[in-house]
């Protein structure tokens, strides 16, 4: 594949990053959305996921990991200069939630899209309970490059439609991260542990590490296990990735095909809206899953609209927890793998998934999630026994020769990136759960302290940068101002009554 490294090389890169304020004793944040930040309906770089509390910060697509990291450092940064008594959480698992009532829900002002997006958080709340909605995590956006393509068709000798192929080729991509993502969740999971008062009434299986701790000895992310994201009437879904054609066909069903549970809560009661429908899925949005073949939408156009009129524009990984040993979450080291991981996903021959395969990569997903360091744990491969680490080094195997393409003529950053993941499957105390086990047994501390203790240091980390060596401060500023005045624009715009616009969205 002539010119393969510098095509590949070519590609771009993005990161979301959930971050909940809290206040200095730890308690979910009870303010609004300060207004430094603009419109959270309209700002591109900062907004809010399901929690008026949960920020979100958005990078745009760029050209290298450095620049994204550099993104997303100079968002904190300018995040931290409005946040007087407050601190962003350190870790994807919350603390010191003492009921469902302690996570607000997040507002977007009295538009017609900012009451859906309201509507449609208060939903999950009736559906899934609040304290699941203050987990946060990282999500890494990625697509390749417009050169890629048609030289790769050429080397698969594809005669299909340009758009055709590229969408097929990404949702092969798509079933290989639904096959190898317990890789991830071994290599990246740093929840190992959570707080009582997270988990207050719930029976888990999970043990007891101290006085205000739970823990899983061999966990990585409870964040990704039934305590955390999972749900059973999601998993019977089964949104086909065997094509595009599949996949928005069967997002489509479940966005359209009520559920008894759903319907049991009420839709619109005594004049409010619980929920914007009862079906399996208010939203294509609601589904949740590791990772997700994306195109930008329109304006008020559904996404599996968007992706039958363009096909996949890029990928969005979704399994990553923030990692505590980072200010931002995520390391350059973290972002050159993921890069690697997703292209020798794309490369890799990728077979559809039947319900038998699809079964056991749920297995791998959840065993790796709570027992993935467990000495001599074993995970299914085409329906045989393979143990965790055996599995791990090939694949890594596998990534070596695409960092190497990636790093033709660069500084080996993707293949040193592989050799430091690689090293963790052959010493399990060197993943960052284990690590974070290790540092709550040498400090002494509860998670929460533990938790606290980052949060403050990484808080003064930001607030210490001077606003001149914030290359994107007056960017950010601007944008804060502006989103207001859009975000006003929208609202005197509005026509049509809440009721007429959900009618004609889900028409």
């Amino acid at each position: 594949m002539p010119g393969a490294g510098e095509s590949l090389r070519g590609g771009r890169r993005g990161i979301e990053k959930e971050s909940l304020r809290v206040t200095l004793d730890g308690y979910v944040a009870a303010t609004r959305h300060p207004a430094a930040f603009g419109s959270a309906l309209e700002n591109r770089f900062i907004t809010t996921d399901y929690s008026e509390a949960l920020l979100e910060f958005v990078t745009p697509p760029v050209a290298s990991a450095w620049e994204a990291i550099q993104y997303l450092c100079n968002i904190h940064q300018f995040v931290f200069q409005a946040l007087d008594d407050e601190l962003l959480w350190a870790m994807s698992m919350p603390c010191m939630i003492r009921s469902g009532a302690d996570v607000p829900l997040a507002r977007y002002g009295t538009s017609n899209v900012g009451t859906m997006k309201t509507v449609y958080r208060r939903g999950l709340g009736y559906r899934y309970g609040r304290n699941m909605q203050a987990i946060s995590g990282v999500h890494f956006n990625y697509s390749l490059a417009d050169d890629f393509w048609p030289a790769y068709q050429a080397l698969e000798g594809s005669r299909s439609e340009a758009t055709e192929f590229r969408s097929a080729a990404y949702l092969g991509l798509v079933r290989n991260v639904r096959r190898f993502d317990w890789l991830l969740l071994y290599l990246f999971g740093a929840s190992p542990a959570v707080c009582k008062t997270f988990l207050s009434g719930v029976a888990t299986n999970l043990e007891e590490f101290d006085h205000g701790t739970l823990f899983g000895p061999y966990a990585t992310s409870l964040r990704m296990s039934d305590i955390g994201y999972q749900n059973t009437n999601q998993a019977a879904l089964n949104v086909s990735a065997n094509s595009l054609e599949e996949y928005t066909r069967d997002l489509a069903h479940a966005v359209s095909t009520p559920n008894p549970d759903y319907e049991a809560i009420g839709v619109r009661v005594d004049g409010r809206y619980r929920q914007l429908n009862a079906n399996y899925l208010q939203i294509e949005n609601e589904f949740y899953s590791t990772v997700r073949p994306k195109r930008v939408a329109r304006s008020g156009e559904r996404p599996t609209e968007a992706l039958r009129r363009g096909g996949v524009e890029y990928i969005e990984l979704r399994a990553l927890d923030t990692s505590p040993f980072d200010p931002v979450g995520i390391s350059q080291v973290h972002m050159h793998f993921l890069e690697v991981f997703l292209v020798t996903c794309l490369l890799m021959d990728s077979p559809p998934i039947d319900l038998d395969e699809q079964r056991d990569n749920q297995r791998n997903h959840t065993m790796v999630a709570t027992r993935g360091r467990e000495p001599g744990v074993a995970l299914v491969c085409a329906g045989e026994s393979v143990s965790l680490s055996a599995w791990g080094h090939e694949l890594c195997d596998r990534m070596q020769s695409v960092a190497e393409l990636l790093d033709a003529g660069g500084e080996g950053s993707y293949v040193a990136s592989v050799a430091a993941q690689r090293a963790l499957f052959d010493d399990a105390e060197r993943t960052p759960s284990a690590r974070l086990l290790a540092d709550l047994k040498t400090t002494g501390q509860s998670v929460f302290e533990y938790a606290m203790s980052l949060s403050l240091g990484y808080a003064e980390y930001f607030r210490s940068m001077p606003a001149d060596m914030n290359a994107h401060f007056a960017m950010l500023k601007a944008e804060s101002s502006a989103s207001v005045q859009r975000q006003s624009d929208i609202e005197a715009a509005d026509e049509l009554s809440f009721e007429a616009y959900l009618e004609q969205y889900f028409s």
